[in-house]
């Protein structure tokens, strides 16, 4: 009987048999699988994984100004999320006031605009932060949003080491896929290498970087690309902070990883287990790590943006579902679903509540929880498992070869093998090699009438108000100390988050504080080339 087309195969161009067994694949127990809680973590990093206690429930989201989005991260909470995920406008990412003409058209669009203290304030109003866990997306300016942060945290009388949140603070990813950077490369490491140090002795149970797999899967990778740059890039960050003093253990418990879920259920549900068992190993074996804590990838996933369409957007209900279930099937720590209306617009609170009772159903109703790791044992899931892991590490080991992942980067490796996955799917898509429901095939005729958040054009107006009402009433001479103090840390080698703390204390805003920076530092271009 003829079959549906001549080669069936994974996003990472794993070959499928007609099926997995015993003469086709080869499964170590005892070395490869394990248990959870165990060495190589290839099944999860707790024994019990959801059976002591459910993933984190995050629902990212942020839009037009901070009494919005306190708004609607209340409205979260009382639907029964878990923990707070911040999504910042474009202006507050890459260090530019609202009132900055380079600002225009963007404050609060896709995110909420954040200049100083006076914002955060709002943002978090109500929210305890010692009971509250906060996920921020921000990785140029993480070092000033996670000190606004922690300023609040000191109004609340709540001490450092009750916080507890995560900042993605990972500027590599920014220049290989998503281009929100500020700063060349080595002054950005320096800005994450300090992070590093003064959490682990101010603020122990923050997260201080979110490697993130998510945007390069975004931009178009595969499932092993994916698996391969994230961990390159947490090589890259390792060495860094072991290169300015950091003792391995006093720092990787607190790393922590962002990743997509996809749409193949199996090669994403393997694609963790093997990201998991991976750098495991690359702890232990290359960085001499022995807390155990040190070895566990610990991780958040997001359902993925991309595989969301204006067609017929009910049916992102069923894919975002499907992305969901392989996160939790691969041992994920905390989730994020997303809307159904996200191809066009941000979410509606109808929408986002949908995305979070897709969460809450596959925690209480599916099973799926119950059981660690109800996957192992499969031969098509552990053989991709070891081939993803097996396709990583040669990925690893090219960009080793290059001298690592900033020479990759600069030499364009990883941007480019991206650039060409994206470019193998956008063709089979044209060619119906790959269906995309509603989209190049089952389309219908629809006049979509779904309810669209827009976002009020006086909201801008409004938060420059704002913020010049800030530096009006603020103490300038104070002020004006705080950025001198942190441009001379910049030019030196003295951490410069106690300067930052000190300086959003005194109202400096985020614009000013990225801007005596640039002064020191200048701006990153990236290079074109033809």
């Amino acid at each position: 009987m003829a079959e549906r087309r001549d080669k069936f195969e994974t996003s990472s161009g794993i070959e499928l048999p007609n099926d997995f067994n015993p003469s086709n694949t080869k499964t170590d127990f005892e070395n490869e699988i394990g248990n959870a809680g165990e060495f190589p973590y290839t099944r999860g990093v707790r024994r019990n994984m959801y059976r002591g206690r459910f993933w984190t429930m995050r629902q990212y989201a942020g839009f037009a100004t901070a009494g919005d989005s306190n708004r609607r991260y209340k409205y979260l909470l009382s639907q029964g999320t878990t923990g707070l995920s911040v999504a910042f406008d474009l202006p507050t990412q890459i260090g530019l006031d609202s009132d900055d003409s380079l600002a225009a058209g963007e404050v609060g669009k896709v995110g909420v605009a954040i200049d100083s203290l006076d914002d955060m304030l709002a943002l978090l109003d109500g929210i305890p932060l010692d009971t509250v866990s906060t996920s921020m997306t921000i990785n140029a300016t993480a070092s000033t949003l996670l000190c606004l942060y922690l300023a609040v945290a000191r109004k609340q009388n709540v001490a450092f080491d009750k916080v507890n949140g995560t900042i993605q603070n990972d500027i590599l990813k920014e220049y290989i896929a998503r281009g929100t950077y500020i700063f060349p490369p080595k002054p950005s490491m320096r800005l994450i290498t300090d992070t590093f140090a003064f959490c682990a002795a101010e603020v122990p149970n923050w997260n201080t970087i979110s490697i993130s797999g998510y945007h390069i899967r975004e931009a178009g990778s595969t499932a092993a690309q994916e698996i391969a740059f994230t961990l390159a890039d947490g090589i890259a960050y390792v060495e860094a902070a072991i290169s300015v003093g950091l003792k391995v253990d006093d720092f990787a418990p607190r790393l922590s990883f962002f990743f997509n879920s996809h749409l193949n259920l199996l090669e994403e549900v393997a694609k963790f287990r093997a990201a998991r068992r991976l750098w495991a190993k690359i702890m232990r074996d290359r960085f001499g790590a022995k807390n155990a804590k040190s070895l566990m990838l610990r991780f958040h996933t997001q359902t993925a943006g991309s595989t969301l369409t204006a067609q017929q957007p009910e049916v992102n209900i069923v894919r975002t579902t499907i992305q969901a279930l392989a996160a939790v099937l691969g041992g994920t720590q905390s989730l994020h679903t997303n809307s159904m209306d996200e191809a066009l617009s941000l979410p509606t609170e109808t929408a986002a509540r949908i995305a979070l009772r897709t969460q809450q159903v596959i925690a209480h109703e599916s099973g799926v929880a119950d059981i660690v790791d109800a996957l192992a044992g499969s031969y098509a899931i552990e053989e991709l498992t070891n081939q993803l892991e097996k396709k990583a590490v040669e990925y690893i080991e090219k960009i080793d070869a290059m001298g690592g992942m900033l020479k990759a980067i600069e030499n364009g490796f990883p941007q480019r093998e991206i650039q060409e996955a994206a470019y193998v799917y956008q063709r089979a898509v044209e060619t119906q090699d790959a269906v995309v429901v509603g989209v190049n095939k089952f389309q219908i005729e629809e006049d979509t009438k779904i309810p669209i958040l827009r976002v009020d054009e006086q909201i801008e107006r409004d938060q420059i108000e704002r913020v010049r009402a800030v530096r009006a009433r603020r103490d300038a001479e104070r002020a004006e100390n705080a950025l001198t103090k942190i441009e001379e840390a910049a030019r030196g080698t003295e951490n410069l988050m106690p300067h930052i703390l000190d300086a959003v204390e005194n109202y400096v805003t985020v614009g000013e504080i990225s801007h005596r920076l640039r002064k020191v530092w200048g701006e990153y271009r990236e290079a074109v080339t033809v």
